[in-house]
């Protein structure tokens, strides 16, 4: 008998053996799985970035194929009857208004009148009765014109006293300047919202018989500069009046010494239509030569309500307890979470990843029908219709991540939002903030495409520079420093 308990324990001991090996093979196994499926979305992401149709690519094969489009209806327009040299084979042409639309009513008219026969083309009779008119509209557009508005300051002597008296000069936007405000307000708009550089606009001045040198143009961007700074301390003022800002940053090239380097354009905004605000919106935008944490800190110095950002650690320091007046109410933006979801939902077909989607995606619909009411209102209607949304795709999220490795890229998605499940679920508990952070991103949607433009240009430049265009490493070469040409490549429009 005593043998043979020692057998059955042996043979105890050698299936506990067995069974800690299968399990260590398994966790191996599991681990290895796990391990293959992270490289693999590694692999198709690098993939997709290389090759993929990332925004940037997408953007310019939309713009091919909107050249491909324009060249194909200018061939067409160039082949119809109607534009043909022949005069018999134009009054053949059938006639189509292809669905026109009438010009403008409130656009002014000149009327030219083609003046009438005063004899009938057919029997020679000069007695006509008019029977009425045929009015045909043309659209035209006047060219710019430049003008010098002379101001006469008369001058006068008194009799009795022998004083003399003189108006005031007018007011100029630039002391002692010559541009008006009109002039002014068109070179910045042009350099701000249309993103043309003063070179190109000194370019097209001296095209329409305007010499402005590149220096004087400069010379007035700045001088408009210090001069709309009280306007710009009115915005500043009325977006930190607001009880809730959007904030985001991005990067923007920067013309540094014999280099380009990134600096960082923050922006606020101010924006309380969604929760019924009357208020008008703004952003206000502020530069920094880098991202450190302490630029937000010292913006939003004195102020304290709810701001609405991505997960950049930076605004982290805004809601320390002891700030002061008062920290700050963090809430999360629902685009950037989605996002992570959503790329895995496209580029692998996770299924995880689709349900997490719709489930979103639910909440968003959700969030529409309350858009633009009071901040009562849409709070009611999130605590008794949103919040169950909320907590089910939340504990989803969990019970998922449980069953996954936190290598996994679903679960690393899943997890920004349960790591910040407080700052995702506070727009339960108050009307006034949003679910995204939209409003932010819109606000620097221009900024982006001037961005995109000098980055484009200068990376050109510099690769023009590795295959030798340039002789000389340091500067270019003489026949690109033209009089319309700034003089310090790259980068260097004003």
């Amino acid at each position: 008998m005593t043998g043979d308990t020692d057998d059955i324990i042996a043979l105890r001991a050698a299936l506990a053996a067995a069974e800690a090996r299968a399990q260590v093979a398994e966790a191996r196994a599991a681990s290895a799985e796990a391990q293959i499926a992270h490289l693999k979305h590694l692999i198709a992401r690098m993939r997709q970035d290389r090759f993929g149709a990332s925004s940037e690519r997408g953007r310019r094969l939309l713009a091919q194929l909107e050249l491909e489009l324009e060249e194909l209806e200018t061939t067409l327009a160039e082949d119809a009857p109607e534009n043909a040299a022949d005069p018999a084979v134009r009054a053949t042409a059938p006639w189509s208004n292809r669905g026109r639309q009438p010009l403008r009513a409130d656009l002014p008219r000149e009327r030219v009148v083609i003046p009438a026969p005063t004899q009938c083309p057919c029997c020679g009779s000069d007695r006509l009765s008019k029977l009425g008119e045929s009015v045909t509209e043309t659209l035209e557009v006047i060219p710019r014109q430049f003008k010098v508005i002379q101001t006469v300051r008369e001058k006068f002597t008194c009799r009795d006293c022998e004083s003399i008296t003189q108006p005031p000069a007018p007011f100029h936007p630039i002391a002692r300047g010559r541009a008006g405000p009109w002039l002014l307000s068109t070179i910045l708009c042009d350099k701000f919202l249309q993103h043309l550089p003063l070179n190109r606009q000194s370019e097209a001045f001296a095209r329409e018989g305007i010499d402005l040198d590149t220096s004087t143009l400069a010379d007035w961007v700045g001088a408009c500069t210090a001069t709309l700074a009280p306007l710009t301390a009115l915005i500043r003022a009325h977006v930190l009046a607001a009880q809730r800002l959007h904030a985001d940053d991005t990067i923007v090239p920067v013309l540094a010494k014999g280099r380009t380097v990134t600096g960082r354009l923050w922006n606020y905004v101010r924006d309380d239509g969604p929760f019924g605000g009357t208020a008008p919106p703004a952003a206000w935008f502020r530069y920094s030569r880098d991202r450190k944490g302490e630029h937000p800190t010292d913006h939003l110095t004195g102020w304290t309500g709810i701001v609405q950002s991505d997960a950049y650690a930076g605004y982290n320091a805004l809601a320390k307890p002891g700030r002061q007046p008062a920290p700050v109410i963090s809430a999360g933006c629902w685009a950037h979470g989605r996002r992570g979801l959503f790329k895995i939902a496209e580029r692998d077909k996770a299924p995880l990843a689709i349900e997490a989607v719709g489930r979103i995606d639910a909440i968003f619909q959700a969030e529409r029908t309350i858009n633009g009411t009071p901040p009562e209102h849409r709070l009611a209607v999130r605590q008794t219709d949103i919040a169950l949304l909320v907590d089910d795709l939340f504990d989803w999220m969990r019970e998922c991540c449980r069953r996954m490795s936190t290598t996994n890229p679903v679960a690393q998605a899943m997890n920004y939002f349960l790591r910040r499940a407080d700052t995702f679920t506070r727009f339960l508990t108050d009307g006034r903030i949003c679910l995204t952070n939209n409003a932010a991103e819109r606000a620097l949607r221009g900024v982006a495409l001037g961005t995109g433009m000098a980055v484009r240009w200068f990376r050109s430049w510099r690769r023009a520079r590795r295959r030798h265009v340039f002789p000389d490493r340091h500067r270019a070469p003489e026949r690109c420093r033209s009089p319309g040409m700034a003089r310090r490549c790259p980068g260097t429009d004003q």
